[in-house]
């Protein structure tokens, strides 16, 4: 999945310089299920997200900085990164975005720096908690020691230089002796090098030093499943699972975890491509998920139901609606029980405004998945459509107290009561910085108590997620009114049109 977070700091108010992108490094994705009986992945927690080029400056100095990482060029990169974090426009979605890779690559004082410019706690807290939990080392490095390990750690995932560096960095014994992190990158060092018996012991080293580091877990896991005694990390997984993280990248960043343990663990084939697929599920990469289901099916009904149901969401999302709605009654028909199957029967009902049939799909999912809160959302939703608030409401504020992480319960709170808006919001995208309809709805109050500034931040938020969104142009043209900018407002407004011809609001703007 694309991830281009940096690429909205060009349309910030007062920003010097252009726009970054990140992408996932494509060198380290999985193979293709296609193209071999069973792909093996291989580190594929353990690579930071690589840029894609374009054309503006903020991005190719992200580009630069991070090629010289991989280069182990790491005290350049080191000031490079710094100097982006020091420059780009004061926007904390930026900074937040910025301190996770930085920790991904093991620079955690530029982590810290990128921490220390955001200014909204509301917004801010939640990220940079789940980052110093998943991430952190228990003693904090010199710079110094971080750049000498940061530059081993670049060594072995990019330069096939694990051997090498493992055998010098295992000498290091005041090293290892002062940071669990040192030892992490020693059990990832001899991991890499196919040493298990080694790796294992010393990330059990990192981990009795600091055993709250969910980093040093997964990579345990992982560990695990190669050794002789791969039960072993599903036991791991549990651990970090009973640790729950505060928001939804980091919730899915565990799920993935755990599919990808299930994976290499399970001994029959087909079971092995279902937790692969949804592994890239989990990764947003659903033609992969989609791919592997499709060589997933066997003899066993029992286990084709699981596969047909998990295929029609993916194919739900992918927005092939007829295939999914195919998937998923053949999965009906094995199992009217199974809750994924009954979501997507639910989201077609709802996409084709059969309220009635929609609610009676998300009821029996509900009934039988009692760990997620994901069909009771989904109904409360119905129930608005259906013209009962207060069910709805009564719904949201049952999820609120059984799940405090469910962004989509706070965004239609605050939807529903006025006098907690604003923080409710907030604690939307707090939880999933993805969420654009809660940054759209920021930027909504903004315009309403005539702060176009604070508007226009939220909304370039809002356009990077999807610049296709007809309401951001809506928003935008309001903001360009607010300005006096009579032409770039009807600009805007046309163009929410063109996305949405039969969005009123923009209607009326153009007296339409």
């Amino acid at each position: 999945m694309i991830k281009k977070w940096l690429s909205l700091i060009v349309m910030l108010p007062a920003c010097s310089l252009s726009a970054c992108a990140v992408n996932i490094n494509d060198f380290l994705k999985p193979a293709n299920p296609l193209e071999q009986p069973l792909p093996v992945i291989k580190d594929v927690f353990y690579a930071p997200q690589k840029a894609t080029l374009t054309k503006n400056d903020i991005h190719n100095q992200y580009a630069i900085a991070l090629n010289r990482f991989i280069q182990s060029n790491v005290k350049s990169s080191y000031a490079d990164f710094r100097v982006l974090i020091e420059s780009v426009s004061p926007q904390d979605y930026v900074y937040l975005q910025m301190s996770e890779k930085m920790a991904d690559l093991g620079l955690f004082n530029l982590s810290e720096l990128a921490m220390s410019k955001t200014v909204d706690e509301d917004i801010s807290y939640m990220l940079q908690e789940d980052v110093k939990r998943f991430y952190f080392p228990a003693v904090k490095l010199s710079v110094d020691d971080e750049i000498y390990l940061a530059e081993m750690f670049s060594n072995i995932v990019y330069n096939d230089q694990s051997r090498e560096v493992t055998a010098e960095l295992v000498k290091n014994t005041p090293l290892l002796e002062k940071y669990d992190y040192a030892n992490y990158i020693a059990a990832l060092g001899y991991f890499k090098s196919n040493n298990i018996t080694e790796a294992e012991k010393y990330i059990n080293s990192a981990i009795a030093k600091n055993s709250a580091n969910l980093n040093y877990k997964k990579l345990k896991a992982e560990i695990l499943a190669q050794s002789k005694n791969p039960k072993n990390a599903l036991k791991v997984v549990q651990e970090i699972k009973s640790r729950p993280l505060l928001t939804f990248d980091f919730q899915r960043k565990i799920n993935s975890i755990e599919e990808y343990t299930l994976y290499k663990t399970q001994k029959n084939e087909f079971d092995k491509k279902y937790h692969l697929a949804y592994y890239f599920y989990y990764e947003n990469e659903l033609n992969k998920a989609m791919r592997t289901l499709q060589t997933a099916f066997n003899t066993k009904k029992s286990n084709n139901k699981n596969v047909y149901a998990l295929l029609s969401r993916v194919y739900y999302d992918l927005k092939e609606y007829e295939k999914a709605g195919d998937n998923a009654e053949k999965a009906y028909k094995l199992d009217r029980s199974n809750p994924v199957a009954l979501l997507v029967l639910g989201d077609l009902s709802f996409k084709n405004n059969d309220y009635k049939t929609a609610l009676k799909y998300y009821q029996d999912a509900a009934s039988h998945d009692k760990t997620s809160y994901t069909p009771e959302i989904r109904a409360a939703k119905t129930y608005q459509k259906l013209g009962n608030n207060k069910k709805a409401a009564e719904l949201y504020s049952k999820i609120l107290k059984n799940s405090s992480d469910c962004y989509e319960a706070y965004y239609q709170t605050a939807l529903l009561d006025k006098s907690r808006e604003v923080p409710y919001l907030k604690k939307s995208v707090a939880i999933n910085m993805q969420f654009k309809d809660g940054w759209i709805d920021l930027a909504r109050t903004e315009i309403e108590k005539n702060k176009p500034d604070s508007a226009s931040k939220y909304l370039a938020i809002a356009k990077y997620i999807d610049e296709n969104d007809f309401r951001y142009y809506y928003y935008q043209g309001l903001v360009y009114k607010n300005k006096g900018l009579a032409g770039d407002a009807k600009r805007s407004f046309r163009k929410s049109l063109m996305l949405n011809p039969d969005y009123t609001p923009a209607k009326e703007e153009l007296s339409i």
